[in-house]
């Protein structure tokens, strides 16, 4: 069967909505199911359960940011064929793409495998912590294939239209994930290692799911083992796209690395509540990523159709979307921040703690849409490299900037959350211009492409 969509008719403030809406679920429910992982060593694990595996958050979305960097190319470019209904190039796209990221989660799981303990290290882990974050890194490692290959299937299915299928494949996944959870960790003791097992788990859970999926599809976002080949310049072009795509990703991880050193410099109860009120911004980061998924699909396939008018409005809605649910979400964090703290923790110190957080962050999560929203209207327009290098200047360059002069200057916790808006808006100015100057530029093409077009068919008659 095939669920593809046509994203270049109709009306867009609906269809927007609901491509977005089930990749909101689906993004709520990974976060979800992680958050079940802490949940359950916090109260089922060691006392060190919960440290050692927060210790590893920012490690893991440096690894696993990249594979999702990976299968946002894929869907810019997949996007792009299917609006300009170049069958050929469609299908070289989506098989080399597959071979490309299962060989990019290889390389990966590598790395993590092997520098694990190193990594941990270089950001100052606390000595307490650090055996069984190393050990959780080490099994973790090994779900990297599975989740190189989860994000090429959902880059493929989602430049279709078709977001409905990923997330019954990721409620599947991560229903397992909980039940392996609880026995792995109450059942087997299995404590921090349980946790990693039932992750890696689920991931292939996932992955076999809509790989399956993509060779049972009948449309041209389908899988064929006999095309299963990498063409050299959909290679280049997929690497063009994805990796500095994937290199945003990671390098804000490594932004966020410096931000864990100085996360340290306060004791230990600080360290818990800043780890506890870190699980909202994965919560909130998610739900705003379903429309910015939405804008990049619709913004490649109207882009290779030629449509000007509903490229232009994919962004303004997907920024409209994104910019109010960031202002819902951080509303509702900000008056329930104690009761979704106390999911994590009972430590009324650490609630505080984790609360000053919550404060700023919630205030905030609406600014970053004007950030990310611009990105994504980029790579739809096959546009990567430069927003990425906006990106590193702006968000991870000027943060490290911040942590070693404002907060090297203040040491308070206000000094130290106050540069993700600050970050925001610089980077988000940045893009924005550069949006801006490129989509005049490919406006103009495309009007040259229509006329020369036009004139052929005159000619013709």
């Amino acid at each position: 069967m095939s669920n593809e969509k046509d994203l270049t008719h109709g009306n867009l403030w609906k269809q927007m909505m609901l491509f977005s809406l089930p990749l909101m679920l689906s993004n709520v429910l990974q976060v979800l199911f992680n958050l079940s992982d802490i949940f359950v060593v916090s109260n089922f694990g060691s006392a060190n359960s919960l440290g050692s595996v927060g210790s590893t958050s920012t490690l893991v979305v440096l690894f696993t940011g990249f594979l999702i960097g990976m299968g946002s190319g894929v869907n810019a470019l997949t996007a792009h064929f299917i609006g300009s209904k170049s069958d050929k190039d469609l299908r070289e796209t989506i098989h080399t793409s597959a071979i490309v990221c299962l060989i990019t989660g290889a390389v990966l799981c590598v790395i993590l495998f092997c520098s694990a303990n190193l990594l941990l290290r270089l950001v100052d882990t606390k000595p307490v912590f650090i055996g069984g974050a190393t050990q959780y890194l080490k099994i973790y490692a090994f779900g990297m294939p599975a989740l190189a290959l989860y994000n090429f299937g959902n880059g493929v299915l989602s430049a279709a239209g078709d977001t409905k299928r990923p997330l019954i494949y990721l409620a599947v996944a991560g229903v397992f994930n909980i039940l392996l959870n609880l026995f792995f960790v109450i059942v087997c003791k299995l404590d921090v290692a349980g946790v990693a097992i039932a992750s890696i788990a689920s991931q292939y859970i996932s992955a076999i799911l809509i790989f399956i999926s993509l060779l049972k599809n009948k449309g041209g976002a389908s899988v064929r083992w006999k095309y299963l080949k990498i063409t050299p310049e959909k290679a280049k072009k997929i690497l063009g796209l994805g990796l500095p795509s994937g290199f945003q990703n990671s390098i804000f991880s490594i932004a966020n690395l410096f931000i864990q050193k100085a996360v340290n410099y306060f004791d230990e109860t600080f360290f818990n509540g800043n780890t506890a009120a870190a699980n909202a911004d994965a919560l909130i980061y998610d739900l705003l990523a379903a429309y910015y998924t939405a804008c990049s699909s619709f913004m490649g396939q109207n882009f290779g159709a030629g449509k000007k008018d509903r490229m232009r409005a994919s962004y303004r809605i997907s920024l409209i979307y994104s910019f109010g649910t960031g202002l819902i979400a951080g509303g509702l964090l900000l008056t329930f921040g104690r009761q979704f703290l106390s999911i994590f923790t009972k430590n009324p110190a650490e609630i505080e703690d984790g609360m000053q957080r919550l404060v700023v962050m919630g205030a905030s999560y609406a600014v970053s849409s004007f950030m990310d929203c611009t990105i994504a209207a980029s790579r739809g327009l096959g546009k990567s490299f430069v927003p990425t290098v906006i990106v590193i200047s702006g968000s991870c360059v000027f943060r490290v900037a911040w942590i070693y002069t404002v907060f090297e200057h203040f040491h308070t916790v206000a000094s130290l959350y106050l540069l993700y808006p600050c970050s925001w808006i610089l980077t988000a100015i940045a893009e924005i211009i550069y949006y801006i100057i490129t989509y005049k530029k490919i406006s103009k093409r495309l009007d040259e492409k229509q006329r020369e077009e036009q004139t052929e068919i005159r000619e013709s008659v």
